[in-house]
């Protein structure tokens, strides 16, 4: 039985047997990252954290081990001598992450624990940059690990820095908008689902804070594989993209159904799922409540950049073109885990 997400119409959980249920609205959930933490209002990596780790702790029966990189998520989450962590959790350095937890699988393995699971995590700072090396060392190993990034699209702990996951035209402390620079460039960054994908590893999928079903249910498949994979999942920073707190998760939702952010699986490097756009939005609807775009639109003396605008509607466009995201069967089966 298949539920969409509709606002305030969406028929919820209570028409389906509990074991379909989200892990979110188990009374019994891990509740993996509990109150206590420093992070901001509103803070979309939290919500993420929380929401893959619950779920990823349901289908491994609790028997899970995270490994978390220095970033944002750690440092709110574990200001000595605290910590919000009910899982066994180990604090690895910014870039190597997926090495010690590649090294957590191979000693897990060799005790004889192969019921015990492994999974990293760490923002796009660590993943997209500093720690691409080790990831890609671990996708080519196929280490038995589930690599999770949680994609605020800057270096948020330390600054608002531009990150390999920043966007075009975005405003960040290291990419002002000054005289002939309006933002960070347009043709840098990497995709790192797509050199996921190159490394031909048996799972990749991305996801946002917006579909708790889907994210669930892409983690849920994730574990289901051995092997290396890799999750990638978009979580709205109110501080750095400069948006009311409230505003977190329509964002979330506003970059997946402009075509910013495709939201897909793939299978040992081929393409087998897409989540179609059922609601499409200009790219203008997304990027207008983030003071980081704000320089692209009108406002009191200036006419605002409606050029770069329509460069980074063309990018979204491609991105449903090359995706398929308007089409409901897309390439290969539609994702399953939507739902209210």
């Amino acid at each position: 039985m298949k539920f969409y997400q509709v606002g305030s119409l969406a028929v919820g959980n209570r028409l389906l047997p509990e074991d379909q249920r989200a892990a979110q609205s188990d009374p019994k959930r891990a509740n993996s990252l509990i109150s206590g933490h420093r992070a901001c209002q509103g803070c979309g990596e939290v919500l993420g954290a929380r929401y893959v780790l619950d779920a990823a702790m349901r289908v491994s029966d609790g028997k899970l081990v995270v490994v978390n990189a220095t970033g944002c998520l750690e440092v709110v989450s574990t200001p000595f001598p605290e910590s919000a962590w009910r899982v066994p959790w180990l604090h690895s350095l910014f870039g190597n992450a997926p090495a010690v937890a590649s090294g957590v699988a191979a000693a897990l393995k060799a005790q004889g624990h192969a019921d015990v699971r492994v999974l990293g995590q760490a923002g796009d700072g660590g993943t997209v940059d500093i720690g691409l090396g080790t990831l890609s060392g671990m996708f080519e190993r196929n280490d038995d690990v589930l690599f999770v990034c949680y994609d605020n699209q800057a270096y948020m702990n330390t600054g608002v820095q531009r990150s390999g996951a920043t966007p075009p035209a975005a405003r960040t402390a290291t990419t002002p908008v000054v005289a002939g620079i309006p933002g960070n460039r347009f043709g840098q960054g990497k995709d790192v689902p797509a050199i996921a994908m190159a490394h031909r590893i048996p799972y990749v999928a991305t996801a946002t804070v917006a579909d708790l079903r889907d994210l669930e249910a892409k983690v849920e498949r994730a574990m289901g594989f051995t092997g290396a994979r890799y999750l990638h999942v978009l979580v709205p920073c109110p501080l750095g993209w400069g948006a009311a707190s409230s505003q977190t998760i329509r964002l979330a939702r506003l970059a997946a159904e402009s075509g910013l952010f495709p939201l897909f699986e793939a299978e040992y490097g081929e393409l087998t799922a897409v989540t179609p756009i059922r609601h499409r939005v200009p790219v203008d609807e997304y990027l207008r409540p983030q003071t980081r775009y704000a320089h692209l639109f009108p406002n009191g003396h200036r006419d605002g950049r409606p050029d770069l605008v329509a460069r980074i509607q063309e990018h979204a466009d491609r991105n449903i073109r090359v995706y398929g995201l308007l089409d409901a069967t897309g390439p290969g089966r539609e994702t399953t885990g939507q739902g209210a």
